[in-house]
């Protein structure tokens, strides 16, 4: 069986176990606290283990009914859909989305993943920059600044 050392600033190769899983990386709580969001699971794929890119990579899961935290923050998100199909809202804005899709969101624009659907989990592989703010909840009237 291959020996990995997944921590520190050296390479490495996670090997898959089927879409959404990977040897040695185990799922973490989504945030903190839990009233703002449901069904969401969160994977910390590279960025926290003592490597040194300038950005994060993450995976997240939400489940059927599921929804991540409608949010704002200054720094930008990179997403590329590699499981079923959810929404995100962008301001006030919905748009459907689902595999193969990528996602682009700018620094100021509150943001939040849904899955509506009863197919399964929604998936995406988000990338952030490693060194950023935290992200502010938002009231659902407020997110439309951007669209005005």
């Amino acid at each position: 069986m291959e020996q990995l050392d997944i921590n520190g600033n050296v390479s490495k190769i996670f090997k898959s176990e089927g879409r959404g899983r990977w040897r040695h990386i185990q799922s973490e709580p989504y945030k903190r606290e839990t009233s703002s969001y449901k069904n969401v699971t969160r994977f910390e794929l590279i960025g926290k283990r003592g490597e040194s890119p300038l950005f994060h990579t993450r995976y997240f899961e939400i489940e059927s009914g599921g929804y991540s935290t409608l949010e704002v923050h200054q720094h930008e998100h990179v997403v590329y859909v590699i499981k079923g199909s959810g929404s995100v809202r962008i301001g006030c804005r919905v748009h459907v989305v689902s595999v193969g899709d990528l996602i682009y969101i700018s620094p100021g624009d509150a943001h939040q993943f849904l899955n509506h659907t009863e197919e399964g989990a929604f998936g995406f592989i988000c990338m952030v920059n490693a060194d950023r703010d935290k992200p502010v909840p938002v009231a659902g009237g407020e997110a439309c600044a951007i669209c005005e």
